[in-house]
């Protein structure tokens, strides 16, 4: 349960600005979060007990600016609570922290390395990753966790995040019909979480070579009743 300083009379998320009206630098700030979602939203669908929002304001004092990352991750909280959907993220409301944020580097640098990352120190947010395309000498994926209230770089790709059960890494692939490097969820044993797109085709591969087997044991797949 989040506990903290605040005042007495608090406004709802409604009465708060749903964004920082600043626009995104690039779409990739877009799509690397929206793939992300879009395999939790498969991984999870039958959970009820997690909320993934992008580009959304994550409100943690009613008279500052929300904090606004590409992505973040909250797990704990209702998935939906009306079919208005969240405009905003409240943490007095919520009273759940985002266990997990992402910033992605845009060609206009944002601070992702030094202010932002204190802030969601500050804030108490336990993973913080960072990811860009553009590095060169450093990690492209940088994954901090939150230990002793001050962030320390983890090892390994990709990186297991076991208070929430799950991976993140990236590596080369399609999604959109871009092919480059994304990022992935992984599972305990490294392995990747396919796509949706990725799993629709799997299921169609495996149905043909189901079909194929009822074939050559003379059954005609197509003419059954």
């Amino acid at each position: 349960m989040l506990q903290y300083n605040l005042p007495r009379n608090l406004p709802s998320a409604d009465e708060l600005p749903d964004s920082d009206e600043t626009p995104v630098d690039n779409e990739l700030q877009e799509l690397i979060p929206g793939l992300l979602k879009a395999i939790l939203l498969i991984l999870w669908s039958e959970r009820m007990d997690w909320f993934f929002g992008i580009d959304m304001g994550i409100y943690y004092h009613p008279d500052k600016p929300a904090i606004v990352p590409d992505a973040f991750l909250s797990l704990g909280v209702e998935r939906f609570y009306d079919e208005e959907l969240r405009p905003s993220y409240v943490l007095w409301d919520e009273n759940v922290l985002p266990t997990f944020v992402l910033e992605v580097v845009s060609p206009t640098y944002r601070k992702e390395y030094s202010t932002k990352l204190e802030e969601y120190q500050a804030l108490g947010v336990l993973y913080y990753v960072i990811y860009s395309s553009r590095r060169r000498r450093k990690p492209r994926l940088e994954v901090h966790k939150l230990v002793n209230g001050k962030y320390e770089l983890q090892p390994g790709h990709p990186v297991w995040m076991s208070e929430i059960g799950l991976g993140i890494g990236c590596e080369r692939g399609n999604y959109s019909g871009v092919t480059r490097e994304w990022l992935y969820w992984y599972d305990a044993d490294g392995k990747r979480y396919l796509t949706p797109e990725e799993q629709v085709k799997e299921s169609a591969q495996r149905a043909d070579r189901l079909a194929q087997r009822l074939r050559e044991l003379g059954i005609d797949p197509d003419n059954q009743t």
